[in-house]
């Protein structure tokens, strides 16, 4: 089957700093892929260029087979996007910015106003129907984003983060509508510093470390019988430190 995604040869570079240095990836449909990695491992960087928010400087990506970058229209149909640090309209409410967004993306107003209702409910912001983004918490936030990004029933979710500043239960319905969409045949991208969640909620992993992916394929197979941040610290070579050192910290 067609990839939902595929990366080829994704290569950034900031001045001297290779942030991304030839990224290959492909994820099937139907799955939940994780993107793991030490901080300034290229993760955001490659997740940019894969979804067209950032020219690569050689390289190329597909979403179901369309190329981001020469058929960008036809690519961001099928596609749905929480980057990092997303910055929302703050002048809005939640459902004035869903509906105002599914306009732009050309649903009929019935059906935007259909989709805005059920995404607010489940995603439980419909108690903040007067309440202007710029009011919002980074969690509400976070979901309200989620729910952009889902609003035009998309074939792939590339997912930056997803889980930041959401509360347990909030997290619990998140992974519950992430289950449904790939249960469903979507397929899912999603970076995360939290390995017991990526452990639980996907069935693929990549690991990229120094804008290189290191290492991927099914969870198990990645983790070879041990925890996956076990594993992780092992591929990757960090020195856990904070056992040395700092000793006015201990008392006498």
């Amino acid at each position: 089957m067609e990839p939902a995604l595929e990366m080829s040869g994704l290569r950034k570079a900031f001045g001297a700093t290779v942030a991304a240095d030839g990224v290959s990836l492909s994820v099937p449909p139907g799955s939940c892929y994780g993107l793991v990695g030490p901080n300034g491992a290229g993760k955001t960087t490659t997740l940019s260029m894969a979804v067209g928010l950032l020219r690569p400087d050689a390289g190329t990506a597909r979403v179901c087979g369309a190329d981001v970058w020469s058929d960008p229209v036809r690519a961001k149909t099928l596609l749905g996007v929480l980057p990092d640090g997303l910055l929302l309209p703050e002048r809005l409410t939640g459902r004035e910015l869903l509906h105002y967004l599914g306009l732009l993306r050309g649903l009929g107003r019935g059906t935007v106003a259909d989709r805005t209702e059920e995404l607010l409910d489940v995603l439980e912001l419909a108690g903040a129907e007067r309440t202007l983004v710029i009011d919002y918490s980074a969690g509400m936030r976070k979901k309200l984003g989620l729910a952009t990004a889902l609003l035009h029933a998309p074939r792939l979710l590339v997912l930056d983060e997803p889980f930041e500043a959401v509360d347990p239960v909030s997290a619990l319905t998140v992974r519950a509508i992430l289950r449904r969409f790939v249960a469903s045949g979507g397929a899912v991208v999603m970076s995360s510093h939290v390995m017991a969640l990526v452990e639980a909620v996907c069935d693929h992993v990549a690991v990229i470390t120094g804008g290189r992916v290191v290492a991927s394929g099914p969870v198990d197979e990645v983790r070879g019988g041990r925890s996956l941040e076990e594993r992780f610290v092992d591929i990757v070579g960090e020195r856990t430190g904070g056992e040395e050192g700092l000793l006015w910290l201990v008392s006498s």
